[in-house]
């Protein structure tokens, strides 16, 4: 294998962030050679709302990851996320092809093709097909099928769809910041290839990416994703709760929770006060510190509400063994790790981007999971495509598949 150069793409509501990781020969660790993070406008809830601002914001991280890393980028891996974004398992049934039963590599496409076959609500598109497992001849969670013989194939599937026109916007933004896209990929997919070890995965495991305007959610049991869902409500969320609350600025707000903010406002004393002045040299107010983590509360708690009524419609409530993962911004807050015990009832932790070489100290960190884990993606969809399907990888089947992106491209001017 020749030296590869993979660039991820994270295009989040609050910040973009991208990131270079060349890969050498035999090697399976990225070298993370650049690295960018700036704020992102023109987005609310992952969904666009101001192309102009988002084309120049995109181009405008493009340009300080070229920069520091010496590398023209032209294409990418790239994120895509919003509440837009549903999933749903779907079933494929066929009849083996070869006289003998031995299943082949094209049964097994065609039974997810199978699989693929559903009415889709009005205006959506399927954006990934995710193999969950199969069935051959009555016998169920089988993971590769090739080489078996049976009569009956089955393949289970879940497949992740979003809003066609919100898909359109964002597609068009990109390419008119003079980006091709090498594959779109759902956040919070892209995050659990970072942080999510297969032994995590194996055993049980719930990912939660909290971005600034949504959450992405991942169920792992067995090895095989489960369920995903993108929660509409995310770091931002709390800032705005904090300037609505205590009558400030956004940016104030922002400010005061990065710096003074905590989701255990019972370890504060009641009596300590931050002087808005150090924030803010127009305040003149002192505000009560353990009120602003009292706000901060309230919404986390919702936020894991919502979280716990998606494992309890899948019936996973209380009963993934490696417990929660926690990623994103919003997973920097002091005390989150405690406040998601109580609420999940299961073990918790901070995930951090794994394995990696190079300019480590500016990724190693829970914001930057998702676009490192869109360079372990890139890889493994490129070492996928070379191979063509070379055994089964459940987490690695195209994005937006090249007849979707076709039609995209018709649109741009």
């Amino acid at each position: 294998m020749r030296q590869q150069t993979i660039i991820g793409l994270d295009i989040g509501t609050s910040n973009i962030k991208t990131v270079v990781a060349k890969y050498g020969r035999n090697e399976a660790k990225p070298q993370i050679i650049g690295a960018s993070s700036t704020p992102s406008f023109g987005l609310r809830r992952g969904i666009v709302v101001d192309m102009d601002e988002v084309i120049s914001r995109i181009s405008k991280s493009l340009g300080e990851v070229e920069r520091t890393s010496g590398i023209p980028i032209e294409k990418a891996f790239i994120s895509i996320g919003g509440a837009h974004i549903l999933s749903q398992p779907s079933q494929g049934v066929i009849a083996v092809s070869r006289a003998d039963g031995e299943i082949s590599q094209e049964d097994v496409l065609r039974a997810i093709n199978a699989a693929k076959a559903i009415n889709l609500a009005q205006n959506h598109e399927i954006i990934h097909t995710l193999p969950l497992g199969f069935t051959v001849d009555g016998e169920d969670k089988i993971k590769d099928p090739k080489g078996m013989h049976g009569v009956r194939l089955e393949a289970e599937v879940l497949l992740i769809e979003a809003t066609t026109p919100y898909l359109k916007n964002f597609i068009k933004c990109i390419h008119r910041a003079g980006i091709d896209i090498e594959e779109l990929i759902l956040a919070p997919l892209a995050s659990s290839k970072a942080v999510l070890s297969a032994r995590q995965k194996e055993l049980g495991v719930v990912l939660l990416d909290m971005g600034g305007g949504t959450t992405g959610l991942c169920v792992f049991e067995e090895g095989r994703l489960l369920h995903t869902k993108v929660l509409p409500i995310g770091g931002g969320h709390i800032t705005n709760d904090i300037a609505i609350g205590l009558r400030i600025s956004i940016d104030t707000a922002e400010k005061l929770k990065r710096e003074f903010g905590s989701a255990l406002p019972e370890e504060i004393s009641k009596k300590e006060e931050i002087k808005l002045a150090k924030i803010d040299p127009s305040e003149e107010e002192a505000v009560s510190r353990r009120h602003v983590a009292e706000i901060i509360e309230a919404r986390l708690e919702e936020i894991f509400s919502m979280a716990n009524r998606e494992l309890r419609a899948i019936g996973r409530e209380k009963l993934l063994p490696a417990g929660v993962v926690l990623a994103g911004g919003g997973a920097k807050m002091p005390g989150i790790i405690d406040l998601a015990k109580q609420h999940l009832k299961l073990p918790a932790q901070i995930g951090f981007p794994q394995d990696l070489r190079g300019i480590i100290d500016r990724v190693d960190d829970p914001s930057f999971a998702c676009t490192v884990g869109l360079a372990l993606w890139g890889k493994e969809s490129q070492e996928l495509s070379r191979g063509v399907l070379s055994g089964l990888d459940f987490f690695s089947f195209k994005g937006v598949s090249g007849k979707i992106k076709r039609i995209f491209k018709s649109f741009l001017p």
